[in-house]
């Protein structure tokens, strides 16, 4: 593949938006212009009335090995290290903010920042021959910032042992942990996800935005703002048009028609 080819691919339909990490020679490793240019796609598809659901897959055998390190190497003194991660840093809360789900479709390793991109989705489902692994420490470079995403995934005591070790774990193993929602065979990776992302496209585009945000912002909170903060949007949704549509079409047992 040469080397002007574009970094992330995107292709949409019917509602989904593909974005494919496209730097298979290099394990799609995230060098700074691979987040340049996931983040503008991410920009894009933000603003796009259309897309209702995002996939985030990858090209080739590694779905990414992380940072790319011969580029960290090759760069000078800690402003530019403190850029990198910042950039990192910025592109995986944008798949948080999203106002779109995001959905990882993983069809090979993940490690150290490229784990952190897999728990950084909203879904995530995985060949059952993939392996995920925070295995900075064994470099010298602790994944202090894949860290953040690991611990609000998975519980501590399992985050500690992947970043304190290094040692990968197998999918089966990440579905009991929660890091991903499912594995599957390589053969059924392609349907598992259209499914979902199908499925998911199906539900109202104002309250699929209103949801996630909803959820991420509870996760944060203790209980009773949690409750409180939940109302708030709960009234704030019963008040959307597409509320008032979805309860008439149940209560006339019918199919919605949403606003968006």
């Amino acid at each position: 593949m040469a080397e002007t080819a574009p970094l992330v691919l995107r292709q949409d339909r019917d509602g989904v938006s593909m974005l494919t990490l496209n730097r298979p020679q290099a394990r799609n490793a995230l060098s700074r212009e691979v987040m340049s240019a996931l983040q503008t796609a991410l920009d894009e598809v933000a603003v796009d009335p259309v897309i209702k659901v995002v996939v985030l897959a990858a090209a080739g055998p590694v779905f990414c090995a992380g940072h790319d390190l011969k580029q960290m190497r090759a760069t000078e003194g800690h402003a530019g290290h403190l850029e990198t991660f910042r950039q990192c840093a910025k592109l995986m809360t944008s798949l948080v903010h999203l106002r779109q789900p995001v959905i990882a479709k993983v069809q090979g390793t993940a490690t150290a920042a490229g784990c952190q991109l897999v728990a950084s989705c909203d879904l995530a489902i995985a060949v059952d021959t993939a392996k995920f692994a925070t295995p900075g420490v064994n470099i010298g470079l602790f994944c202090s910032t894949p860290m953040v995403a690991l611990s609000r995934n998975v519980p501590a005591k399992a985050a500690m042992e992947m970043l304190l070790t290094g040692e990968p774990v197998d999918a089966a193993e990440a579905v009991r942990l929660g890091l991903i929602n499912r594995a599957v065979p390589a053969a059924e990776l392609d349907s598992a996800v259209d499914q979902l992302a199908t499925k998911i496209a199906a539900k109202s585009g104002r309250v699929l935005k209103l949801g996630k945000e909803a959820f991420h912002r509870q996760r944060e909170m203790g209980l009773e703002d949690a409750y409180a903060y939940t109302a708030e949007v709960m009234a704030l949704n019963m008040g959307l048009e597409d509320a008032g549509e979805g309860i008439d079409a149940f209560l006339g047992k019918r199919s919605p028609v949403w606003m968006a």
